[in-house]
């Protein structure tokens, strides 16, 4: 009985065997003859794309080549509008990048993936609102440069003052404006501060107005002493009579009346600061020959005496002083004797830029206005 059983069993196991190598056999053939109808039916369908495949690329080909064309066609209304030659080269660049994208989408549709194709563009203005957030700084530099090359608040020589910096304008960039200032050092601004600041431009009216303030004593005529510092000032020939020259009474002070006088200059021509110097010194001069006082302000000592002794040595001290004869100083040399350095009131831009002309630059890349 047990050797019946174990003889069933036996028979069972290998039917079962059988059974599973004919099923696998079977899956296995399946599965062989499924791949061999994919392979054939992607060969049928790339061969029944194949035209459109080709003309798509052909498409791509030929928007790559009228990129430019066609961006150099389209910039010619622009440059009626605006001589920004930044501005002129990122609407080239915007206009043949819309070119391409359009020809690979023409590709893609051809190709039978125009669900591909919609997402591409999604996804390329996703990446590109993605990108402008990371790179807000930069892009909000550029922007300024295009502003800048676009409405010109200044040009290339000019003397500006940004951001309490003061210099002559060398090279504005795509990405900052340099500045050399009169100690000849290079300062590099980037432009979203120029645009976002206050701009004050010396070379877009060259005329200057410079000031100095002189003290006279109280024993002095004001109205003769003014009508003298207006006709001196009228001699200068760096000092321009349109606008004139004023001469105004500022304050009275403790041991003077204190004189402001106002005069303008051509900036281009010549350095204010070189001319209140010299009239300065002109000022004075006149001033000694008219009799004018300038004195000093008051000022008042108290000294101690220690010991009837140092009372003694102070009074001969003060004796002595007050007997000496005031030495007079020598008559001060006219303007047409002094120095021809002392005298120069030349401007001090042009060496500015000449030094700047012959300095390295510090970035590299072209000016955009």
């Amino acid at each position: 009985m047990e050797i019946n059983n174990l003889i069933k069993n036996q028979m069972t196991n290998m039917i079962q065997a059988a059974a599973s190598r004919e099923v696998t056999e079977a899956v296995s053939t399946s599965d062989t003859l499924s791949l061999s109808a994919q392979v054939v039916h992607f060969l049928q369908t790339a061969w029944q794309l194949l035209p459109a495949l080709a003309l798509g690329i052909v498409v791509i080909v030929l928007c790559y080549y009228l990129a430019r064309p066609i961006s150099y066609l389209l910039i010619k209304p622009i440059g009626y509008v605006s001589k920004s030659r930044l501005l002129h080269l990122v609407t080239r660049r915007f206009i043949s990048v819309l070119v391409i994208f359009f020809g690979i989408y023409i590709f893609l549709r051809l190709a039978g993936l125009s669900e591909f194709a919609v997402a591409v563009m999604s996804g390329t203005g996703l990446v590109g609102l993605i990108l402008g957030f990371a790179f807000r700084d930069i892009a909000e530099n550029f922007i300024s440069s295009m502003l800048i090359s676009v409405q010109r608040p200044f040009r290339i020589d000019d003397v500006i003052e940004v951001d309490n910096r003061l210099g002559i304008v060398k090279k504005v960039t795509a990405r900052a404006t340099t500045l050399v200032d009169y100690d000849g050092n290079h300062i590099q601004i980037p432009n979203a501060t120029v645009y976002k600041n206050v701009i004050k431009n010396f070379t877009a009216n060259p005329k200057t107005r410079g000031h100095f303030k002189i003290g006279i004593g109280y024993d002095n005529d004001i109205r003769l002493t003014q009508q003298i510092a207006i006709d001196l000032l009228k001699e200068q020939s760096a000092v321009l009579n349109d606008p004139p020259p004023q001469v105004l009474l500022e304050a009275l002070g403790s041991a003077t009346i204190n004189l402001t006088i106002y005069f303008w200059v051509n900036s281009e021509q010549h350095s204010p600061i070189k001319v209140a110097s010299q009239l300065m010194r002109e000022t004075v001069n006149c001033f000694t020959e008219h009799g004018i006082s300038m004195p000093d302000d008051a000022r008042e000592r108290i000294i101690i005496a220690a010991n009837t002794e140092t009372q003694g040595v102070n009074k001969e001290a003060t004796s002595n002083s007050s007997s000496r004869t005031p030495v007079k100083q020598k008559n001060k040399t006219t303007a047409s004797a002094v120095d021809a350095d002392i005298d120069d009131v030349s401007s001090d831009a042009d060496e500015i830029r000449e030094q700047a002309e012959r300095a390295r630059s510090p970035e590299e890349g072209d000016n955009i206005i």
